[in-house]
């Protein structure tokens, strides 16, 4: 099954979202081999250039690496992997805070809604 991407983002940085994601769930283990370009080209069914785009993103941030016999691998650098966790939170939390301000909410009304809903959930 193809994963699903949005055609208003880049194709690419969408592939780099997904896998770093998959790296913070710990569907690709510290230390994991990761499948090869094309397996993760099909899975994505996407252009296997537009993976490895991806690929090497994630090489340049040091999330991933080349072993030159034994494909790419995953890092085993757990303070990166919390890092990176750290700032995809804190971008799905800007975006949340940017939608509310388009609501009209101040930031502290829309963590006092965030709090009442929590509540909610409790009962």
């Amino acid at each position: 099954m193809a994963w699903e991407l949005d055609a208003d983002k880049p194709i690419y940085a969408q592939l780099t979202e997904r896998l770093q994601t998959r790296i913070i769930l710990g569907q690709y283990r510290p230390g994991e081999k990761l499948p090869s370009v094309r397996e993760l080209a099909a899975a994505a069914a996407v252009n296997p250039n537009t993976m490895q785009k991806a690929l090497a993103e994630l090489e340049r941030k040091g999330i991933i690496s080349t072993q030159s016999t034994n494909g790419k691998t995953v890092t085993q650098d757990l303070a990166l992997i919390q890092d990176m966790k750290r700032k995809l939170a804190r971008g799905h939390a800007d975006a949340f805070f940017a939608g509310m301000g388009e609501l009209g909410y101040t930031r502290a009304e829309a963590l006092e809604l965030l709090q009442e809903i929590e509540g909610a959930g409790r009962e």
